[in-house]
């Protein structure tokens, strides 16, 4: 049987990306901006009111954020002694199995890219009513998907500092707005009186308040993108587990707060019929009567860079996620190389502005609804999606920890994820029986079981297609989880083959 060949790569690029450029401020700036949070406000928290006439909104927030710091928890521990930009991908391969890891792999792949893809449908409906008070007119919602998407195209393949610093622009901006508004609802009380009925813990246990945290549980989708990053921060050790536990408390404070301002503002009583009537506008009217349209126009500007900046990240999580594959050779190799000059991974990168274009296009074509047929459903799939892997990862993690001797305690090792993953598996038995609810379709539509179908079936084709690399491919099959040190990856010999070679040795 012939030696296993050597993996090659062309000398003019890297497969690593750069490193030591992002500190704690930035990737919490790459993770807000993934939870987009004048979005969640304006669209989630609306949503939530008027679909389940529970006013429990606010607890929904903070009991979602605790069962993350649990997934936390595990998750930091681990990530002091792995780093890959894989993230999801990596940690369930070093803890369940590499098969398992490349089934999560694919699952996180069309996660992602569900949640990104979905954003341009959302830009257009976002960017009208700017548009319609400075110009007077509203451009058909495609000419802004292109141009939002050109611009995050762009972004995507220059220095990962670069998109951190517009982030930062546009993150801040779009929480003082947030802020200013919430400190205006909170003034301004329906009835003259501050009303603390939407903080009463019985709100959690009203018919309803299931479907309130798995739409909650979408709110906080991106907080898990600070192991995304790992590689390209200065210290990662500090960086991520700061990044993490910070993201987790500023969302849920943010969130918790401007939900029971809603409240306070309309009167608990009549938030769900004024967020079924308005919609999305909600929050802009009610700041239109304490502050007048200025102030109004300028938090609908945000409202449509808060969908561009969560653009911008989700396109980084997503390239990243697709170099780490490539890097290992799970996609082929091209996903694998960065670029020499900025350090962002260049063909992962523009492989994902292409689906972007292709589904711009195509949904142009055919006249389908973009918020409806691609936002709000390619949101709710995707986040179905994330949770999977957050409740898979804490499975991985105790099971990291059960094999490898580490002087982590109890708690850290096995306690907090396993808590973690039962509150997890419950929400996503809640998700799934309230599937139809959260796409906003018929309880015996088709896309009620497709949608989140299709992530088994993506997990169960990843898992065999691990078992192929490891049967016919073991020098693939070795690299698989490694991050950055895959390059030097032992190759493990099959039956009848000679002694290991270094995979990549000799470049």
């Amino acid at each position: 049987m012939p030696p296993t060949s050597r993996l090659e790569r062309p000398s003019n690029v890297s497969d690593a990306l750069a490193s030591g450029r992002l500190g704690v401020p930035s990737v919490i700036f790459f993770v807000l901006s993934a939870a987009a949070p004048l979005t969640v406000v304006a669209g989630v928290v609306t949503t939530g009111y008027a679909v389940t006439g529970v006013t429990g909104m606010p607890l929904a927030f903070l009991a979602v954020a605790a069962v993350l710091a649990l997934f936390s928890v595990g998750y930091v521990a681990m990530a002091r002694r792995v780093e890959n930009a894989g993230a999801f991908y990596a940690y369930v391969s070093r803890g369940i199995g590499r098969p398992a890891g490349v089934g999560a792999a694919w699952v996180a792949l069309i996660a992602y890219n569900a949640l990104q893809v979905g954003l341009y449908g959302a830009i257009g409906a976002a960017a009208a009513p700017v548009f319609g008070t400075l110009f007077g007119v509203e451009p058909h919602w495609a000419l802004v998907a292109l141009v939002a998407w050109a611009l995050v195209a762009l972004l995507g393949l220059l220095r990962v500092d670069v998109n951190g610093l517009v982030l930062a622009v546009l993150l801040i901006a779009e929480i003082v707005v947030i802020v200013v508004f919430d400190l205006g609802q909170l003034t301004n009380p329906a009835g003259g009186s501050v009303s603390l009925d939407a903080l009463s813990p019985a709100n959690l246990v009203a018919p309803g308040a299931g479907a309130l945290l798995v739409l909650a549980m979408t709110g906080f989708v991106g907080f898990e993108s600070a192991v995304v990053f790992s590689e390209e921060s200065k210290d990662p050790k500090r960086t991520v587990p700061l990044a993490t536990y910070l993201s987790v408390v500023i969302i849920a404070g943010l969130y918790a707060l401007s939900s029971w301002t809603m409240t306070v503002a309309t009167g608990p009583e009549n938030v769900s019929q004024q967020a079924g009537e308005q919609s999305v506008a909600l929050i802009f009217n009610l700041a239109a009567a304490h502050f007048g349209d200025t102030v109004v126009t300028i938090g609908q500007a945000l409202f449509m860079t808060s969908v561009l900046a969560a653009m911008i990240s989700f396109h980084n999580t997503t390239a990243r996620y697709a170099f780490a594959l490539g890097r290992e050779r799970v996609l082929p190799a091209a996903f694998g190389q960065t670029s020499p000059r900025t350090g962002s991974p260049r063909v992962a990168s523009l492989a994902q502005s292409v689906l972007g274009l292709v589904v711009i296009v195509l949904y142009t074509v055919n006249g389908w609804d973009p918020v409806l047929q691609l936002f709000y459903w390619a949101g709710a799939g995707g986040g179905f999606g994330v949770l999977l892997l957050i409740a898979t990862t804490s499975v991985a993690v105790i099971a990291f920890f059960a094999r490898t001797a580490t002087p982590e305690n109890l708690w850290r090792r096995a306690v907090a994820p396993g808590l973690a993953s039962v509150a997890l598996v419950a929400v996503i038995s809640v998700a799934v029986a309230n599937f139809a609810t959260l796409l906003g379709v018929a309880p015996d539509s088709p896309l009620r079981w497709a949608v989140p179908a299709v992530y088994p079936v993506a997990a169960l084709l990843g898992v065999l297609w691990g078992v192929l690399l490891r049967r016919n491919r073991p020098e693939v099959y070795a690299r698989i989880g490694l991050g950055a040190q895959s390059a030097a990856a032992a190759v493990l010999p099959g039956p009848g083959q000679p002694a290991p070679v270094r995979a990549g040795a000799g470049r």
